[in-house]
């Protein structure tokens, strides 16, 4: 990759590992649940009427913006909500790698070989030591509802390995569209009216800022800046830079919410992004080509072109 390529890769992990932080401001806000249909709306708007028509089924907008939109974000601001920090939190979504590999050996036959199941025990070995860290100095409601925003992630991943969107930013911008009244729904009911409107009359500056940060920086910028890049490199290239996120969401977290980090959580941290880094990276080697018999080349049928093909001549 180019300098300036790695430099950007590395811009869009500070963004989504900053965000954290920001979820964590914007909260002081926010109910969550509108706090989660603010961000969608804004992230829509108005993006849908430039970036073009879907380039998928709608089914997958529509599975992938209920499972991603609705019920991941959800669980992720409301176990923030409860007082899960915004550093762990950064660290325990990427286990989400974990639950990606399993749904895909269910949904798509995707069979893990030794090294990944090895990264994902690690992986879970990490987990556990930040349950155990986190049920001894905080909320242990809040960090389970983030790693069940972690299964959904895993969910939409294979929802959006089925549709295979050749245009990232396309395909998020409409995906958000779909969480926006699901949300505003679930709010009014589960938040109340009065809380919400309260919240929407006291919008200040940094409120406004939140919404733009975790909308247009984080959702448009960061997942269009992740696409193009994944159109110019490999993903084995690409996909490494993704284990920054945690670390700048810690150490962002320290910096500017004064998280302090333990002994046990450094050990988590540790064993899930070494396991994510076995889990999401490792490709194994490559099975070896069919071999061809000499009966096989004797018998078959002369064929100057390839199926579909054009002459070279």
């Amino acid at each position: 990759m180019r300098p300036a390529h790695i430099a950007l890769a590395a811009l869009v992990a500070a963004v989504w590992g900053v965000n954290f932080v920001v979820i964590e401001i914007g909260l002081g806000h926010f109910p969550p649940l509108l706090f989660s249909a603010l961000r969608f709306l804004a992230a829509a708007l108005p993006a849908v009427f430039l970036v073009g028509r879907p380039k998928v089924a709608w089914k997958w907008i529509l599975g992938v913006g209920l499972v991603l939109g609705v019920a991941k974000f959800s669980l992720l601001f409301i176990g923030m909500d409860l007082g899960a920090p915004a550093g762990l939190s950064s660290l325990v979504l990427q286990v989400q790698a974990v639950f990606t590999a399993l749904f895909a050996f269910v949904a798509l036959g995707e069979r893990p070989g030794r090294v990944k199941l090895a990264g994902m025990a690690i992986a879970l070995a990490g987990i556990a030591v930040a349950a155990v860290d986190e049920g001894t100095s905080g909320p242990l409601v809040g960090f389970l509802l983030v790693i069940g925003a972690a299964v959904c992630w895993g969910v939409s991943n294979v929802l959006t390995r089925k549709a295979s969107p050749p245009d990232a930013l396309n395909f998020m911008v409409w995906v958000s569209t779909v969480p926006v009244l699901p949300l505003l729904a679930l709010s009014l009911l589960v938040e109340g009216p009065e809380r919400d409107l309260a919240a929407l009359r006291a919008l200040d500056w940094t409120g406004l800022g939140v919404i733009v940060y975790v909308a247009w920086i984080t959702t448009i910028f960061g997942f269009g800046a992740w696409g193009w890049l994944l159109r110019r490199y490999p993903a084995s290239s690409v996909a490494p830079f993704s284990l920054l996120v945690p670390v700048f969401g810690m150490s962002s977290a320290a910096l500017f919410l004064g998280e302090g980090v333990s002994g046990l959580r450094w050990c988590a941290a540790a064993l899930l992004v070494g396991g994510v880094a076995l889990t999401s990276l490792w490709r194994g080697s490559p099975p070896p080509a069919p071999r061809v018999v000499p009966a096989e080349r004797e018998t078959a049928a002369p064929d100057p072109l390839p199926s579909g093909g054009a002459s070279r001549g």
